[in-house]
């Protein structure tokens, strides 16, 4: 019960540092520098509640010899997962962006926990589970694309994806293939916070590697700033950093506990909901909508679906 409610409000957190980010990214001028600035905010969070709760940032060396080098490799695909998806939105729109990755992420979660893949604990892939995973999909489309078609009908949404048809079907693979490093993030942190004995150790090592590769990707790139913009702006505009790190250090304390794929599952239906109240209050600068009836039914339809796969 522990692991679903940390994952269910890790998942609320997620589309927050979203609309955080974004925001931030319009002010700076660029998506990169942006992720750096939240990979670095979260790498001081992690390294301040580590010295706090009065624990060591040493790891021993018998570590990094006995422990395979997938292990550190988190952040990296943390990276590659944030950039992905800021390729994708203008050519899928903002609907396939959020299902693709989605499919990718449930899929992935599964197969991890099917074959034992990153040292995970096996969960065989029963017809039961199989079935959760669907309608955990089926309540992913209803929320975001059944929602989307019916605005369209009604003259309220244009449509956003600018890709010919050629390149649409090879760009949904990728949004797919970033689902899936995704949870294969979520595995590796795991394994790595259960390594470390620690799952803020293991948080902090994945924010280390992210924030790095994000500063060699601007030493390469070298973006123009505009840092003057940043006067006079909210202070949540800071917080996208502190939420990543409460993200992952969620992850990597709940993977152990339910499974790679569970922990999947559980986070995007918090994932899912966090968007809802977004839209629903017009949380950080956001439009407001109203939630519809279909998106309710939508979300009870996922919880069955959980509910599926982990008593199966």
């Amino acid at each position: 019960m522990l692991a679903i409610v940390i994952g269910l409000v890790i998942g609320i957190l997620l589309p927050m540092q979203t609309s955080v980010n974004s925001r931030l990214r319009t002010i700076v001028g660029s998506p990169f520098v942006a992720s750096f600035l939240s990979f670095a905010i979260g790498t001081t969070f992690l390294t301040l509640t580590l010295l706090l709760t009065g624990q060591s940032f040493g790891i021993e060396s018998s570590i990094f010899q006995g422990e395979p080098l997938w292990m550190w490799s988190g952040g990296l695909l943390g990276v590659i997962f944030l950039t992905g998806n800021i390729l994708l939105f203008p050519r899928l729109g903002s609907v396939q962006t959020v299902i693709m990755p989605i499919f990718g992420q449930i899929l992935m979660g599964l197969l991890i926990d099917h074959f034992g893949w990153f040292n995970s604990t096996v969960n065989v892939l029963t017809p039961w589970r199989v079935f959760g995973a669907m309608l955990v999909l089926l309540g992913v489309v209803g929320t975001v694309a059944l929602t989307d078609w019916i605005n369209r009908r009604r003259g309220k949404l244009v449509a956003s994806s600018q890709t010919g048809n050629g390149n649409l079907n090879a760009w949904r693979l990728v949004g797919i293939g970033t689902g899936m490093m995704s949870a294969t993030q979520t595995a590796i942190n795991g394994y790595l916070g259960t390594v470390l004995e620690s799952a803020l150790k293991g948080a902090l090592v994945s924010f280390v590697v992210g924030t790095v590769t994000l500063l060699l990707i601007l030493l390469v790139l070298r973006p123009s700033v505009e840092w003057c913009g940043l006067r006079g702006q909210p202070w949540w505009i800071w917080l996208g950093g502190i939420i990543g790190a409460l993200f992952i250090g969620g992850n990597v304390l709940i993977v152990p506990m339910v499974g790679t794929g569970i922990a999947v599952v559980i986070v995007i239906v918090g994932l899912l909901c966090g968007s809802l109240l977004i839209d629903r209050f017009g949380w950080f600068g956001a439009a407001k909508n109203p939630v519809t009836g279909i998106q309710l039914v939508s979300l009870l339809v996922m919880v069955i679906g959980i509910m599926l796969i982990r008593l199966s």
